[in-house]
């Protein structure tokens, strides 16, 4: 299967596929998923209680990262990818972090070798407000089209 070398790119791929297109299931839910777990009670304790009573505050839960660590996308799923939006308050993030305020660079995208996973990507919403020009460059000489 393929391999991200980014997480936080790979989020933004999860995010495009599975809350966005819906083509990428199950659809992850943190509070669903720490229920299965047995790590909260499905009797109204939120998933953010659990994050404060565990010391996870601003930071990616655990359980939800190695979730999506694993998380395998095909190619072709991977290949329907045609446009990808740089935004703070993804449901991916929520999922992974839900007490996270976008203030800090937790879920910057830090390398773009993850590219070449997406042949058909064509624009990145956002890229020129939270992305260096280094990373701008390289979406040019790739074609990919950006907001300026």
């Amino acid at each position: 299967m393929t391999q991200f070398h980014d997480f936080n790119f790979k989020l933004l791929v999860i995010e495009q596929l599975m809350y966005s297109d819906k083509t990428l299931a199950p659809t992850f839910e943190l509070g669903s998923h720490l229920v299965e777990q047995g790590l909260i009670k499905d009797d109204g304790d939120p998933a953010y209680a659990y994050t404060v009573r565990n010391g996870l505050s601003y930071q990616v839960v655990p359980i939800a990262r190695n979730y999506f660590e694993a998380l395998e996308i095909s190619p072709e799923l991977l290949a329907t990818v045609e446009e990808l939006l740089l935004d703070g308050g993804h449901s991916v993030y929520f999922h992974c972090s839900p007490i996270w305020d976008g203030e800090d660079d937790l879920y910057d995208v830090h390398s773009l070798d993850d590219l070449q996973l997406l042949p058909n990507l064509k624009h990145i919403r956002g890229a020129d407000d939270f992305w260096p020009p280094e990373f701008l460059e390289v979406l040019r000489e790739r074609g990919i089209a950006t907001d300026g």
